[in-house]
């Protein structure tokens, strides 16, 4: 979650991805690790898109072993037999050309093996790309972390408590825009989302695009109308002495599903429970 206040809630400062790359592979300087540190631990956000890197590269690894270690001899069989072949070959008396032929035959042979190694690789790191953007374009239920981890304004619990309208704002068309074309979806009818607060006004939640997602209004179990109640919920809890704001705030914006199931004591919503 990230926290701002109302002066630098404009301002958008996150590691870049060749940044956290080079965070991942132990490749920045002694001086730079510091700094990249300092920042992941304030930064909810930059946390998550380090996690979602490290967990890409380590299923591409697991891939490439469960599909080739298995399919390919180790290395030291094949270089065995190429030597008693170019063995055999320089003890039987051959003109060039047949030399030539057998020398050709073998190169072509090791290229089309590395060649279905890299075209493996590409086809499945397509596959990746294209299985997350897909994911963007389904009926969306829980924002992505990385996209909108929650963002409040510094208000305690008196300032939160004194607000008189607590509904949400309506969101600019300009920033319902943006918000869709961060999650991919570019081409959908507006009226089957909701451009929903992650962290709602009524408990200290920021009018920024980091606290903004699409949410579907097509989802018939954890919709809108479900969160909404959650909101009002927490909010009471708050104001009753009975929750702590941090905490409230912290648990909607990690999981707003988890979070109902823990305050409402139940798996599914109230009014779905019969």
């Amino acid at each position: 979650m990230i926290v701002m206040s109302q002066d630098d809630m404009s301002q958008e400062f996150h590691l870049s991805d060749q940044e956290l790359l080079m965070a991942v592979d132990g490749e920045l300087s002694e001086r730079a690790v510091e700094r990249v540190e300092s920042h992941l631990a304030a930064c909810w956000a930059c946390r998550a898109r380090k996690q979602e890197m490290e967990t890409t590269i380590g299923e591409f690894m697991r891939f490439q072993r469960e599909v080739f270690d298995d399919q390919f001899p180790p290395p030291e069989g094949p270089r065995a037999l190429l030597r008693a072949q170019m063995a055999q070959l320089a003890s039987t008396q051959t003109s060039p050309w047949e030399r030539w032929f057998q020398f050709l035959s073998r190169r072509l042979s090791w290229a089309l093996v590395a060649g279905v190694l890299i075209l493996a690789g590409v086809t499945y790191l397509g596959f990746r790309a294209w299985q997350q953007n897909s994911g963007r374009l389904v009926a969306v239920t829980t924002p992505d972390p990385a996209l909108t981890p929650g963002a409040t304004v510094l208000l305690d619990q008196r300032e939160v408590c004194r607000q008189t309208s607590v509904k949400n704002k309506d969101v600019p068309v300009a920033v319902r825009k943006r918000v869709f074309d961060e999650y991919g979806i570019r081409s959908a009818d507006p009226r089957a989302y909701e451009v929903d607060y992650l962290i709602t006004p009524a408990l200290g939640g920021a009018d920024d695009i980091h606290n903004l997602w699409p949410e579907s209004n097509r989802a018939a179990v954890w919709n809108a109308e479900v969160k909404d109640s959650l909101e009002d919920h927490l909010r009471d809890l708050v104001c009753d002495g009975g929750l702590d704001l941090a905490t409230a705030q912290r648990e909607i914006a990690t999981n707003w599903i988890e979070a109902y199931k823990k305050y409402f004591h139940t798996d599914r919503p109230v009014g779905l429970r019969n």
